[in-house]
């Protein structure tokens, strides 16, 4: 029992050790570019087509580089500001994957596999494309919407600058009321202790549910659910969706599963979880109804068993 804990302690504190560099990296770019990137001028450049504005909004984490927690924010502020729907869905789905820092944490983890890289990047991307166009597709999506993001995106005109934090107060009139001017540096300071204190307690929860599973899970259960080509996808996706590890580290999650589990089961994982997780939902809920929020999961979680069934099925 002892030499388990031991086991199991080492393994956490060696996530740890290999993921925290990649989070504070991901929150003082994410910081930064919330002060010094102007959405407006961003807009303006993006296309209205549903496709095209998806996959725009889709590969613009390379200038947002934020997990599945700063997507949400970032997402309503681009929403408040009229940005096309398909642009703004394909944004908070792909983000989390689509950023130089997450690519060079997967790249980290799976030097060995680089497919693991690169088809990551694509399944995120094409998946992502798929679902903002076809919410693109409804035009208008203010039925979709909460109440407080409604105001804002019916009631901005350009006039009224929101910010630099990109957060307001909703007012008893029409129109939105900015909060006091706060200085860059405050701002920069006090979103990354924000985003550290609460991304740092998610990894390390799941370091700790990832090693415990190492541990103390039977071996030849995990054998059995991570040698399917069926079970092993729908095992990963539950796991990704339950654990709620953020994007920028959760390819050293994934990394613990790779002798065990097929590499369509660590790719489900690592597309599935940056889009849908609990994390994800509760933070979705301040956006979107809770249908939207359905046919974001449904949709998102059918063609990432697809396309990753079909990588299993191509390898076997």
């Amino acid at each position: 029992m002892i030499s388990q804990f031991q086991t199991a302690f080492t393994l956490f504190l060696s996530l740890l050790v290999e993921a925290v560099p990649f989070l504070l990296l991901g929150v003082l770019l994410s910081s930064l570019l919330l002060i010094f990137v102007d959405e407006q001028q961003l807009l303006a450049r993006i296309p209205r087509q549903p496709l095209l504005a998806s996959l725009c909004g889709s590969l613009l984490g390379f200038l947002f580089p934020v997990c599945e927690c700063g997507n949400v924010p970032v997402a309503r502020r681009l929403i408040g500001k009229g940005a096309p729907p398909a642009m703004a869905v394909g944004f908070l789905l792909a983000a989390p994957t689509i950023n130089p820092i997450v690519i060079w944490a997967t790249w980290t983890a799976f030097r060995d596999q680089p497919e693991i890289v690169v088809l990551r990047v694509v399944f995120s991307l094409a998946i992502a494309t798929i679902i903002g166009a076809i919410f693109g597709l409804q035009g208008d999506l203010r039925g979709f919407l909460k109440p407080g993001v409604i105001m804002p995106l019916q009631t901005y005109t350009g006039s009224v600058k929101l910010p630099p934090t990109g957060t307001f107060w909703l007012g008893s009139g029409s129109q939105p009321l900015a909060l006091p001017r706060v200085s860059p540096v405050q701002v920069l300071l006090n979103n990354m202790v924000g985003e550290f204190r609460e991304l740092g307690g998610v990894l390390v929860l799941g370091s700790a549910i990832a090693a415990v599973i190492q541990v103390w899970v039977p071996r030849d259960l995990i054998l059995t659910l991570g040698q399917g080509p069926v079970s092993s996808i729908i095992a990963m996706m539950i796991l990704a969706a339950v654990v709620s590890i953020c994007s920028t580290v959760d390819a050293f999650f994934a990394l613990s599963f790779a002798a065990t589990f097929t590499s369509g089961s660590l790719l489900a994982f690592l597309v599935f979880g940056p889009m849908i997780d609990l994390k994800a939902i509760g933070l979705m809920l301040t956006i979107f109804q809770r249908r939207a929020i359905f046919y974001l999961f449904a949709i998102a979680a059918q063609l990432t068993f697809l396309f990753c069934l079909f990588l299993n099925l191509q390898v076997r």
